[in-house]
């Protein structure tokens, strides 16, 4: 079957990973959560526009890639509302000054140039409104690519006894690669949903998806995903936020 990091493969690498046995599928559990990270204006921007337009505005970006990946996680939230399993998102707070960003000033000159640049009165860490969270939801609020880093999520995941999550969002070579890590390092089960990441480099998401398959997770397509969450018995999570 095709994949999408193979056009940057080269000879060598395919034999390297056949012989050393990476890639072996991990499987789903039983109890999955499906996490949501940074869709927000930020990294999304406010409309469905072709990058490089969408960056003159909003920095960080993926531009229409994102939002097609926004389609796929819309549909997935809801197929998890319905089905009773945990929707968790996450997305960045910072202080009014913008003094906690930290090391992000550090590699890129425009940080914090969003609500400047985007002249816009939306909030660049507001989730983007077609896949906004509902009342039930969850949302982390983090500052560092991982959304396990200084985060409450490990509490929430150990309280509803999950053992797989769903990774959508992005980007895929920075903050969904952090987050999968460190759910590999709490063993979870963990699959990432190819239709359902975004990363303003084609060839950084291919190859961090082909690594993170390789070594972390599963990167499955959005019908698998879907097959799995409908096979799922019935009130798995009596525990979940009411919403009210």
């Amino acid at each position: 079957m095709a994949r999408i990091w193979d056009r940057f493969l080269t000879e060598r690498d395919v034999k390297v990973f056949a012989a050393a046995g990476y890639g072996s599928a991990v499987g789903f559990g039983q109890r999955p959560a499906l996490l949501i990270v940074d869709a927000s204006y930020a990294f999304v921007g406010d409309r469905r526009e072709p990058i490089l337009q969408s960056i003159e505005r909003w920095h960080n970006s993926s531009g229409e890639e994102a939002w097609a990946a926004l389609d796929c996680i819309g549909r997935l939230a809801t197929l998890f509302r319905a089905r009773g399993l945990p929707v968790i998102y996450t997305t960045h707070q910072y202080r009014q000054d913008n003094w906690d960003a930290g090391a992000w000033h550090w590699k890129n000159r425009r940080t914090g140039d969003e609500t400047a640049v985007s002249a816009s009165a939306l909030d660049p860490h507001a989730i983007a409104a077609p896949i906004a969270p509902e009342p039930q939801d969850i949302v982390i609020l983090k500052q560092k690519p991982s959304a396990f880093f200084g985060t409450n999520l490990m509490s929430y995941l150990t309280l509803f006894g999950c053992d797989t999550l769903v990774f959508t969002g992005g980007t895929t070579s920075g903050c969904i690669r952090a987050s999968v890590i460190d759910a590999f390092s709490y063993n979870f089960r963990a699959a990432v949903v190819e239709e359902g990441c975004f990363d303003r480099s084609e060839a950084s998401h291919a190859i961090n998806l082909c690594d993170i398959n390789a070594k972390y997770a599963d990167v499955v397509g959005e019908a698998a995903v879907r097959a799995y969450a409908q096979g799922l018995p019935d009130g798995l999570y009596p525990n979940l936020p009411q919403g009210t």
